[in-house]
């Protein structure tokens, strides 16, 4: 389980991220939703130890990312923007991620052919399609078969059987009882994929529950992002 509470961070004064706090449960997949600059990508880079917060706790399984003996035996993430060396080798860039965390080689060709990568693992990654290399990131977070998913835009670069794969892939792992915290700016993939959504603007959470309570009275997830959040862009954070 996710659990967020009272996080706080600022950069030079300015609040990203203010006093955000929610739960993603284990067993459903949590759609994190926000417009542009709304600290999205801030809470999850508290959230998995990539910055220090100001105040306030992000825990994975009851403990901070920096104290999980086996970081991704526990969670795997896929963040926007993170990719592998150019020119490494596909199957080459996750046996280096599969040996820095002793997980077994085998796991390596078994999530390559879970991400439909094993005809093309021998090539460099510099000529992977957008799509592969988003392919290659799901890979790597599953590597180390992990309790928590932590994704940024997972579907980015994929086409329409590249989406339904991760849909089906992420209600599969919650269905096993795990937990899947899902950022997304598409509302209509998130509101076929998620069980429960947590909607932030201006660095602040505007709402966090089930997405039919979240959903309802406005008609869909998509008209019920746009009056949460007023239709336009953050009004403050990063």
């Amino acid at each position: 389980m996710i659990e967020v509470t009272r996080l706080t961070k600022r950069y030079g004064g300015k609040p990203a991220v203010d006093g955000v706090g929610f739960t993603a449960r284990q067993g459903r997949v949590t759609g994190f939703l926000g417009p542009n600059g709304a600290g999205k990508s801030t809470t999850l880079r508290l959230l998995l130890g990539l910055d220090r917060p100001d105040d306030g706790t992000a825990l994975i399984g009851g403990r901070r990312y920096r104290d999980l003996r086996h970081p991704l035996r526990t969670v795997g993430a896929l963040l926007d923007g993170a990719g592998p060396v150019p020119g490494r080798r596909g199957v080459d860039h996750l046996a280096w991620i599969a040996q820095s965390n002793r997980i077994p080689r085998r796991r390596v060709h078994e999530v390559l052919d879970l991400a439909g990568l094993s005809d093309v693992a021998g090539r460099r990654v510099k000529g992977y399609s957008l799509g592969m290399r988003q392919r290659l990131g799901i890979a790597a977070a599953l590597l180390g078969d992990p309790e928590v998913l932590v994704l940024d835009e997972p579907v980015n670069g994929l086409d329409p059987d590249g989406i339904r794969w991760v849909r089906n892939l992420l209600r599969g792992y919650a269905a096993s009882g795990r937990t899947v915290l899902l950022s997304s700016h598409l509302m209509a993939e998130t509101a076929g994929t998620a069980d429960d959504v947590v909607v932030i603007a201006g660095g602040r959470v505007a709402a966090h529950g089930p997405l039919d309570e979240i959903s309802a009275g406005h008609g869909s997830l998509e008209s019920a992002f746009f009056a949460l959040t007023g239709g336009r862009g953050a009004l403050g954070g990063w």
